[in-house]
């Protein structure tokens, strides 16, 4: 008789924003890390920002941020409502919009900028979307740098017993592949979780895994309740999460297995020592990280 070894993993804890800021002038961000001291528990994501929902009225002059580098990681954008342009150094660019995610590697340098789409600016409307930085190993960081559009159509989705669906962006669920292409192990879902609803989630023992609440209340694997804006962190041992809801609940699952490398940030660079990042500036002062047209 087969026995049953999935190890429920324990919660460590649950955190509110740590700060709070503008990014360009469309980009009103609660941030839940790094400003929580959470490096090592969340490895190999480096940062959570969450845009919104703020509602934006009409203007001819597109909000957003304008021409900047990166190095060394990838951006991860998720839009729930509102309509994004981005343009980048390698000639890629595009448009999201509602249930759209825009996966940017900067890897060896890319430079870009990212506004609010002109007709979206125009009409006026809500903004909502989560940003995310996910860490690239030692290995990886000078790889070329690329882009990924990944519309919702391409998205699958499972249906949770009729009391929920989760979207599989990156990693696998139940036979279900997302259309991301990572460099890290990374599962990454989109979940909607009727009151009451439930969803069981099993990742490789020893990720790190958390748990965002963008609307309603949940908990995970027995922790206090989370809402709006609150972080679910869960320890690195054990592979399974069962996430209920409490009320009607969006949720962003994030887990991936740990780079364990050392991290040095200055502003939009990310390596491993100081002396890679004073390369970085110095690369992107010398135009090799490319420019917009």
């Amino acid at each position: 008789m087969a026995t049953d070894t999935t190890i429920t993993k324990n919660v460590l804890g649950v955190y509110q924003p740590g700060s709070a800021y503008m990014v360009g002038d469309g980009f009103p961000v609660r941030n839940l890390f790094p400003s929580n001291d959470l490096d090592r528990a969340v490895d190999p994501f480096l940062m959570l920002d969450y845009a919104g929902p703020q509602y934006f009225p009409p203007t001819d002059h597109p909000r957003g941020v304008g021409e900047h580098p990166h190095r060394g990681f990838e951006t991860v954008t998720i839009v729930y409502e509102g309509v994004l342009a981005h343009r980048d150094s390698t000639g890629s660019g595009g448009v999201i919009g509602p249930g759209d995610v825009q996966w940017m590697t900067a890897a060896s340098g890319i430079v870009h900028e990212e506004f609010h789409e002109k007709a979206f600016a125009t009409k006026g409307g809500t903004l909502h979307a989560i940003q995310l930085w996910v860490n690239l190993p030692r290995a990886s960081k000078m790889s070329a740098p690329g882009y990924q559009t990944i519309l919702n159509a391409d998205i699958p989705a499972v249906d949770l017993d009729g009391r929920g669906t989760l979207r599989v962006i990156a990693g696998s669920y139940l036979g279900q592949k997302g259309p991301a292409r990572t460099f890290s192990t990374i599962q990454l879902y989109d979940i909607q979780l009727k009151a009451g609803g439930c969803a069981v989630v099993t990742v490789p023992e020893g990720d790190n895994s958390s748990i965002f609440v963008l609307q309603g209340r949940a908990s995970a694997n027995g922790s206090r309740e989370a809402g709006e804006a609150e972080l679910i962190v869960c320890e690195r041992n054990g592979s399974q999460i069962t996430i209920d809801a409490q009320s009607d609940s969006r949720l962003l699952v994030m887990s991936g297995t740990p780079i364990d490398e050392p991290i040095a940030r200055y502003g939009p660079f990310v390596m491993n020592t100081r002396e890679e990042l004073v390369q970085a500036a110095q690369d992107y002062q010398a135009g090799k990280m490319g420019h917009l047209s």
